[in-house]
């Protein structure tokens, strides 16, 4: 009942009009941030930096532009993936998830959205099945779109702002020298929990991963 309706809501969102190549995605990973070089390597880009690296993995060919942001076709572990990064600013995230899922006509289970988080230690991993969006903008918006907190997240820590540095600034900081070392293995690791929950389920992925 619940994926029907589900389904039903975002069918309505939906307004892309492209007609996929062989067969359609049966899984959805996002990954959020914001776009342009403006914002290219800050913190609030974790998850377009953790879709790049599944690209690099996986993909082939170059990203199109569709469903409001920029997409990746994939056979990860010979289940098809539709990789993507909403170009809409990270506010707006949810109109480019709906509209793919909806095309699709994909259910929440079936979607997996990579984030930051500002509230975990540089580097950690959280996955969840389900859940409040936690104050973080992206995941608030594709609640608000989908009409659900039903469905996975992963999210990626990158440490919590010093003391008199508002949050909305620190979020759009890039990593320091040192940081950046700690933030690329949390990218390889996200890549590997994601891969974990497309071949195995979101609760092989938690136990492996939190």
């Amino acid at each position: 009942m619940l994926r029907a309706l589900w389904s039903r809501l975002i069918q309505r969102l939906a307004g892309a009009a492209w007609e996929p190549e062989g067969e359609p995605p049966v899984k959805l990973v996002v990954g959020l941030g914001n776009p342009g070089s403006k914002y290219r390597g800050t913190r609030h880009n974790v998850g377009y930096d953790v879709l790049a690296e599944l690209a690099r993995r996986y993909g082939a060919g170059k990203p199109r532009n569709r469903f409001a942001g920029e997409t990746v076709d994939v056979l990860l572990d010979g289940v098809r993936v539709l990789l993507l990064s909403p170009t809409t600013y990270m506010n707006r995230s949810g109109r480019s998830v709906a509209e793919a899922a909806g095309f699709f006509k994909l259910g929440p289970e079936d979607l997996m959205v990579v984030c930051d988080d500002l509230s975990l230690p540089l580097g950690k991993l959280r996955v969840r099945a389900k859940g409040s969006s936690g104050g973080h903008k992206g995941l608030e918006d594709i609640i608000r779109s989908l009409g659900t907190e039903h469905f996975p997240r992963l999210r990626v820590g990158i440490g919590s702002p010093p003391p008199g540095l508002d949050a909305a600034d620190y979020v759009l900081m890039r990593f320091s020298a040192e940081e950046q070392v700690a933030i690329r293995e949390a990218v390889t690791k996200a890549c590997d929990a994601v891969a974990v929950w497309v071949a195995q389920g979101i609760d092989a992925c938690m136990n492996r991963y939190n």
